[in-house]
């Protein structure tokens, strides 16, 4: 079994892996209810749109997570925004924004003769090179996500299933919908330097889609996600070191190749994805503590 020990005895892949599990969690809170919308798109955008801010505050020698929360909260606010207008449907402004942002991005950096961000490393960062204080603000973010986790979980859910339910319950939507932002903004800029937007999108995506055709209630898609998460960077870590292959795409691939064995045993088993029988049973009394989504 040393093969399965060896790599982790190494300082530095045991702070990746510390660190990879710490996303996986921070990406499973802030990824369910993006799978649950219909919202992937819209983190692939955000996840891709900071690349201007990066890129004008690493011209300025200034901290790369300023410029990449700049980047992200313009385009929440341009998402926002846009996606008001009654002639133009969520996809298109997203898809517009995306477009302009990642436009801006790549003219700053074909303009500069001394561009210091790697783009390889902006895709995929460099999960190996984690560092301590890294892992702190990873805790940090983490800590504050599971906060927002639990103070909007019942606007979220409600948001999630029906919009004009949220609205007669006093749910406030708009804030929530600002909150889920907020929480996708924290997750992709705590996250993006060390394992890049790749696989940021994809740790924020694929475990929760992969759980979904199996779980029956929120919490149990956010646990799920998790573990798969961390299951995807350990065996990511090991077979990178054993392999000799790029660790956060490693990390990417396997957490895809769980997606597709998932669905592919749910059709087997000819399970219907749950999203059509999660109902949110309360929510009728605003002010109960006791929540179940379930069938």
């Amino acid at each position: 079994m040393e093969w399965l020990v060896a790599p982790f005895e190494v300082a530095f892949v045991q702070r990746a892996l510390w660190g990879g599990v710490l996303v996986s969690t921070i990406c499973a809170l802030a990824g369910t209810w993006l799978v649950l919308r219909g919202m992937a798109f819209l983190a692939d955008a955000m996840s891709h749109g900071m690349l201007p801010g990066i890129a004008l505050v690493s011209l300025m020698g200034g901290n790369l997570l300023v410029g990449a929360a700049l980047s992200a909260i313009v385009m929440a606010a341009g998402v926002t925004a846009v996606g008001r207008s009654p002639r133009l449907s969520q996809d298109t402004s997203i898809g517009l924004l995306f477009v302009g942002m990642l436009s801006v991005g790549v003219i700053v950096v074909s303009r500069s003769q001394s561009f210091a961000v790697d783009l390889t490393g902006f895709l995929f960062g460099d999960v190996l090179a984690v560092r301590q204080g890294d892992l702190a603000l990873l805790g940090a973010a983490l800590a504050v996500a599971l906060v927002v986790s639990v103070l909007g979980h019942r606007p979220f859910v409600a948001l999630a299933f029906d919009e004009r339910k949220a609205y007669t319950l006093g749910l406030r939507p708009k804030a929530a919908h600002a909150a889920l932002l907020g929480l996708l903004t924290l997750a992709i800029v705590a996250s993006f330097h060390i394992v890049g937007t790749l696989l940021v999108f994809g740790l924020l995506i694929a475990p929760p889609a992969t759980v979904l055709p199996w779980a029956r209630s929120i919490p149990v898609i956010m646990i799920g996600a998790a573990v798969l998460g961390s299951a995807a960077v350990f065996l990511g870590l090991l077979v990178s070191w054993h392999m000799g292959t790029a660790a956060g795409a490693t990390i990417s691939a396997l957490a895809v190749v769980q997606f597709l064995l998932s669905h592919l045993a749910a059709g087997c088993v000819k399970r219907r994805p749950p999203r059509s029988r999660l109902v949110h049973t309360l929510l009728v009394r605003p002010g109960t503590r006791t929540e179940e989504v379930s069938s």
